[in-house]
């Protein structure tokens, strides 16, 4: 395996394991499950402050409620494979921003 692609495949899951825990730290203390609908309660700080959250923490939702509408709903293969796909290149661009975070602030890497 390439250097280039174990470095993707690192941010894709330093992605995946980020969006999990900030939407179960989030669900542990506000005692619902973190969704989209953060966005739509009006003009308020806290709609502004949940805008980085789900930037983060989109990967996961994207993927829960897209297995749970193909349980419940029944949704087609197609619709679930692009969901995936999306929620994957997602976790991939966040994780990257983490990685190189972690980089410029001397934790990871040389």
């Amino acid at each position: 395996m390439s250097p280039d692609a174990l470095n993707s495949l690192f941010s894709l899951c330093i992605g995946f394991a980020l969006a999990g825990a900030l939407a179960s730290g989030y669900q542990a203390m506000a005692a619902r499950p973190a969704g989209f609908g953060l966005l739509g309660e009006g003009v308020a700080p806290k709609t502004f402050a949940a805008v980085p959250f789900l930037v983060f923490a989109a990967p996961f939702i994207i993927m829960r409620n897209t297995l749970r509408a193909r349980r419940i709903v029944g949704r087609r293969f197609e619709f679930v494979m692009l969901a995936t796909i999306l929620a994957g290149f997602w976790s991939l661009m966040s994780g990257t921003v983490v990685v190189m975070a972690l980089h410029a602030i001397g934790l990871f890497g040389a």
